[in-house]
């Protein structure tokens, strides 16, 4: 691989590793629900706030109307016993006792009112972070499969184009030529066993031929006796004969 593919490798590797830190699907799921889930925190704590300011404002509610009732049979009281006096100002104290309670009432039904909308939210945002939990395990394998899947191609990429590819074609004709190296060897080898066998059976026949030949030819004494003097003599044109069969034995 040459100057230039390295270096443009390491530069497109960096850009893909900034890229990645910048916008990563998995941190920015998973920071999200982290967020949602700290906003959930905060709108319990405000639902419970808002629940015991509601509890405190029905118990102050409660005592100002008890209070109210007492200063009114207070009033009774004075009356009965002919105190006018004594009975008016426990009437002016009921009444203002009426009034804290009027405000409390109003008060009450306000802070109902906002209980009841905090808890609605909080169930929206419980249900709106299990259904981020669900997709972010969804996205999450999405993009691990994604980012696995651009790796496996990029080695694919890489794999084949540049010298790698040239240097398995190498190595293939390499493995070729020695395959065919070897064949011709074990080849060569096995003609040259056969040839020798081949030679050894040549012999052989011609071996067992000669000595044919030869127990023909020699024949009993008596036979050779019996022969007339024309047969055991030299014959010119046999020997003449037998010249040119070593001449033509001897060319090669």
């Amino acid at each position: 691989m040459g100057l230039f593919d390295r270096i443009w490798r390491v530069i497109r590797a960096n850009l893909t590793s900034l890229v990645s830190q910048a916008e990563d699907p998995e941190k920015i799921l998973e920071q999200t629900v982290l967020d949602m889930q700290e906003d959930l925190i905060q709108l319990r704590q405000a639902v419970a706030q808002a629940i015991a300011t509601q509890k405190r404002t029905e118990r102050q509610y409660s005592q100002a109307e008890s209070t109210s009732d007492e200063w009114y049979q207070r009033a009774q009281l004075a009356l009965q016993k002919g105190d006018e006096n004594l009975a008016r100002e426990a009437l002016t104290r009921r009444k203002s006792y009426q009034e804290t309670a009027t405000a409390l009432k109003t008060q009450l039904n306000q802070q109902v009112g906002i209980v009841d909308q905090l808890k609605q939210n909080m169930r929206k945002l419980e249900s709106k972070i299990s259904e981020a939990k669900t997709k972010k395990d969804l996205y999450i394998a999405r993009a691990r499969s994604a980012k696995a899947s651009q790796q496996i191609n990029e080695m694919l990429g890489q794999v084949g184009t540049g010298s790698a590819m040239a240097a398995f074609e190498r190595m293939e004709e390499k493995v070729l030529q020695l395959e065919a190296q070897s064949e011709a060897v074990a080849e060569l080898g096995v003609d040259d066993l056969e040839k020798r066998f081949a030679e050894l059976g040549k012999a052989d026949d011609i071996e067992a031929e000669l000595a044919a030949m030869k127990s023909q030819q020699s024949l009993p004494e008596s036979q050779s006796a019996q022969l007339p003097p024309s047969q055991t003599a030299a014959d010119p044109e046999t020997d003449k004969e037998l010249e040119q069969l070593r001449q033509q034995i001897r060319e090669p």
